[in-house]
């Protein structure tokens, strides 16, 4: 008996959806518009920068995203899930971990102790005294880890407070990296440093990006630092976005020139 001819279908690969998808998000502050209407999404394994001039909404928009402060309207769905209006540590439980403008470190305790507490942050059983034996030997091996990423490794025994600011820096990076997160959101990470500094960690950041391969947002005052890192950029002006592609065509965009230069109305 003749076998049944048998039909082959081609298999259809359903894209990934985005880790990060901000669909019209606005915040208000009275009369002012600090962030007007803004969408964007950040693919797994992107690296997205926020640029735009001094008060264009960056770090607000950042805000907005980590649950720090409430939207006025608008939608930010992170791995799937819709995140609007969850508080800031339920959000960096489930994977979304930033770090802030202005340094925020235990300066008396080393760096190997800042990076353990920031990985203990994210253990189950973070609420008891260091959680016991399991819980401390997870958060030491985690926050070595996350050290030696960012090429800490051998200051990890200093206390925060003596290290250069280049590395406190980069501290703070490795504290975010030792919660293990899915997506790493980066607020301004050369700020305040020389150009020296800036030089330094930009190469150490670039290192680090590419061998751990996660999913990053960064907002970053510095065009050269954002040209070096990013693979797609979004651009704010007056809350609003005004281009978004790759930096070659975010660079050539009319518009952005115009509103670096101070030409836009």
């Amino acid at each position: 008996m003749a076998e049944p001819d048998t039909i082959q279908t081609a298999s259809v690969v359903q894209p990934r959806p985005p880790l990060i998808d901000v669909e019209g998000l606005t915040k208000r502050y009275g009369a002012l518009v600090a962030v007007d209407n803004v969408s964007m999404q950040v693919a797994e394994g992107e690296v997205r920068a926020v640029i735009g001039p001094n008060g264009a909404g960056k770090t607000t928009l950042f805000h907005l995203v980590t649950g720090v402060v409430p939207t006025t309207s608008g939608t930010v769905r992170f791995d799937g899930e819709t995140i609007t209006g969850l508080p800031a540590h339920t959000i960096c439980q489930r994977g979304l971990s930033r770090t802030f403008q202005l340094t925020s470190l235990f300066p008396e305790m080393t760096a190997r102790e800042n990076a353990m507490l920031a990985a203990q942050a994210r253990h189950p059983r973070h609420w008891l005294p260091f959680g016991g034996k399991p819980v401390f030997e997870h958060a030491r091996a985690t926050g070595d880890k996350a050290l030696e990423q960012l090429g800490l490794t051998h200051v990890a025994n200093r206390p925060a407070g003596l290290l250069s600011h280049g590395d406190q820096r980069l501290l703070e990076v490795a504290m975010a990296m030792a919660q293990e997160p899915k997506v790493l959101l980066l607020d301004e990470p050369t700020q305040g440093l020389s150009v020296e500094e800036t030089a330094e960690a930009v190469d150490t950041l670039a290192r680090f990006l590419e061998s751990a391969r996660i999913t990053v947002l960064l907002v970053e005052h510095d065009m050269e630092v954002v040209f070096r890192l990013a693979h797609k950029i979004t651009v704010l002006h007056r809350g609003g976005v005004i281009a978004d592609g790759s930096p070659e065509a975010v660079k050539a965009d009319a518009r952005v020139q115009e509103a670096y230069l101070g030409g836009m109305e």
